[in-house]
């Protein structure tokens, strides 16, 4: 298939439920937090030295993260020149992104270049060019479940850094309600843009066959999803819609196979409290070194 036309994985309505579920979730505000406490010390490690620093963002959806880890950066190194190299497959979200940094003051030193691309097509197109330029700092946030080849993805982008840089990789953490619903309704779910599903066990695993050096940290993470057990909520039908993968939830699957995701998401994905339901989201924040 022409690299133009492969599927990414956030166009049209896509874009809109993504946007919901972030609303619904607080997932950017946890991972932010999360982020807050460990990269102010990696920062000065990185940068240790250097009179400039180059970031390249894959899968940076609308910016909204890229944004703030580039504020810190700057608030780290104010006299430091930084660039920014931006890869994701969404043009829409890539607009929203353009205009996120339009408005931000702090990063209007910082020129950006954009490739609306796979992350894939991004490496090929690096390779062929033999032109491979190198990245202090590297961030995969939440967008590991896309790729094809786990291994090589990480291999090509751990081999993009430079002296005492890091890659930076946040994906669900092993044992979540996410990784447990995934992989127990493997066969239903894994037939969309993700094909086959990956939690922090399944990356971690691959960075010890590589022989890299990482730390993984813990994001802790819940979110209300009670909504999505009243069948005549639309807010439920929606948030219930983008954690399985699709477009409508209560009609992409039989009776019996919606009875048990909902039975799962509750009994084993979630804690209750106060008649509330609240999914386990933990994520992991995994930092290779160089």
């Amino acid at each position: 298939m022409a690299a133009e036309a492969k599927q990414t994985c956030y166009e049209g309505c896509a874009v809109d439920s993504f946007q919901f579920y972030l609303e619904r979730s607080g997932e950017h505000a946890a991972v932010l937090k999360g982020v807050q406490n460990l990269l102010p010390e990696e920062y000065k490690r990185i940068g240790a030295g250097k009179t400039s620093l180059d970031v390249l963002g894959v899968g940076s959806g609308g910016g909204e993260m890229d944004v703030q880890l580039l504020s810190l950066l700057k608030s780290t190194f104010p006299t430091v020149p930084i660039t920014s190299c931006i890869v994701e497959g969404s043009s829409s979200l890539t607009d929203n992104f353009k205009a996120l940094v339009a408005k931000t003051a702090e990063l209007q030193s910082i020129p950006f270049s954009w490739h609306i691309m796979h992350s894939e097509d991004y490496e090929k197109q690096v390779k062929a060019k033999g032109d491979i330029k190198k990245f202090d700092f590297i961030h995969m946030i939440q967008m590991i479940y896309y790729v094809d080849d786990l291994q090589e993805t990480i291999k090509f982008f751990q081999s993009l850094l430079k002296k005492n840089g890091r890659l930076m990789i946040v994906v669900e953490s092993a044992n979540s309600g996410w990784d447990i619903l995934w992989k127990t309704y493997k066969k239903e779910l894994c037939v969309g843009s993700i094909q086959e599903y990956r939690s922090s066990g399944e990356v971690v695993a691959c960075l010890k066959s590589l022989g890299l050096k990482y730390e993984e940290h813990l994001i802790p993470q819940s979110f209300d999803i009670t909504d999505c057990f009243d069948p005549s909520s639309e807010p439920g039908a929606r948030l219930a819609s983008f954690m399985t993968g699709t477009d409508r939830f209560h009609e992409s699957f039989s009776l019996e196979i919606r009875a048990g995701m909902l039975d799962l998401l509750r009994n084993k994905c979630s804690t209750e409290k106060d008649g509330r339901v609240f999914f386990n989201g933990n994520m992991s924040c995994i930092l290779i070194h160089a």
